[in-house]
């Protein structure tokens, strides 16, 4: 049962200073964090898939199947219960068995970073408490929108201020307005960036010149910046950002992390070109085809992907061939 707020409370400086401890530098990256950083989130997270039986029950076989082969890539963490988890088609006792179970299977070196973003700022923290017993090292807190047009600079200042307030561990921000409808307003993560217990965003909005300014505008905070997509990775990297949680790297894990090293070590034209091969599969498995999209990729490649719950449908056969094409043609397949 989740301890309650008023009891985690005097626990959380301590707590959220033990989770916040960096672990270990990861091998050939030429960079250090930046000023004052205490928490490396530097690197690529896959933002895992949930598997379903064909009765649409999660599969923690295949889950676990998963897991032993992404460990084998050098991530430096996972995320789970993020939009392409299917996080708001679980139950909550789903949610946490999702965590410990990749609690358990994940190294102890690499971080699990867990959504725990709810509509209302009492329910977030809630959660939050309890991704935090279940073995999440960081909350990823996905903005409130069922209400989008109450979701002022200044409530949405004040919901991410009590979540972080309450939580015991560190909490990263979550703007997706693909599916929310709501950005993030710049003005706000600025404010936020300066909560002790708020140590980055993953922007998935793809706007370059916002990332920028993030990173310009928050450089002598404990903050940073990760790209929410594959697809624009490298001009992220370029401006500044630590890292990247990419839909893709569910399929192409090995590859984006060669992207993630080639842009540290500065061989900028290897991952231009690199990059390129990445975009259109990076759209087909995101806005084009979406979740089914990404399920479907992942078999290609030896992981299982398996069905979506209802109400998302499997692709047509014309969707399959049109997905396949769009990674044969920049030589995936």
């Amino acid at each position: 049962m989740a301890l309650s707020t008023r009891l985690v409370s005097p626990l959380r400086p301590a707590l959220a200073a033990l989770h916040r401890a960096a672990p270990g530098q990861r091998q050939g990256f030429s960079t250090p964090p930046g000023p004052g950083h205490t928490f490396d989130l530097r690197g690529i997270f896959p933002p895992l898939a949930t598997p379903f039986s064909p009765m649409q029950e999660l599969d923690y076989a295949q889950l676990e199947g998963n897991l032993r082969r992404y460990t084998s890539i050098p991530f430096r963490g996972l995320v789970v219960l993020g939009s392409n988890g299917e996080y708001p088609y679980l139950a909550p006792r789903e949610r946490l068995d999702v965590v410990n179970c990749v609690r358990q299977a994940l190294p102890k070196d690499r971080l699990l970073l867990a959504g725990s973003g709810c509509e209302s700022t009492q329910a977030t923290i809630k959660l939050t408490v309890s991704m935090a017993e279940a073995g999440a090292d960081v909350a990823l807190v996905v903005t409130p929108c069922y209400y989008r047009g109450a979701m002022t600079s200044t409530a949405l200042v004040q919901h991410y201020t009590e979540v972080a307030d309450a939580s015991p561990i560190p909490v990263v921000l979550y703007s997706v307005p693909a599916n929310t409808g709501l950005d993030l307003p710049l003005e706000a993560v600025l404010t936020l960036a300066q909560h002790p217990n708020i140590i980055g965003i993953k922007d998935s909005g793809g706007d370059i010149t916002r990332m920028g300014l993030m990173v310009h505008k928050t450089r002598q905070e404990d903050f940073q910046v990760l790209a929410g997509s594959a697809g624009f990775l490298l001009a992220s990297y370029a401006l500044g950002a630590s890292g990247g949680v990419c839909a893709l790297a569910n399929v192409l894990g090995d590859p984006l992390c060669q992207l993630d090293c080639l842009c540290r070590e500065g061989r900028w034209k290897e991952a231009r070109d690199l990059q390129h091969r990445l975009i259109e599969p990076n759209t087909a498995v995101t806005r084009r085809f979406g979740i089914p999209g990404l399920k479907k990729a992942m078999e290609w490649f030896g992981y299982y992907g398996g069905p979506c719950r209802a109400p998302l449908t499997p692709l047509s056969p014309t969707q399959v061939e049109e997905l396949r094409s769009t990674f044969s043609a920049n030589g995936w397949l």
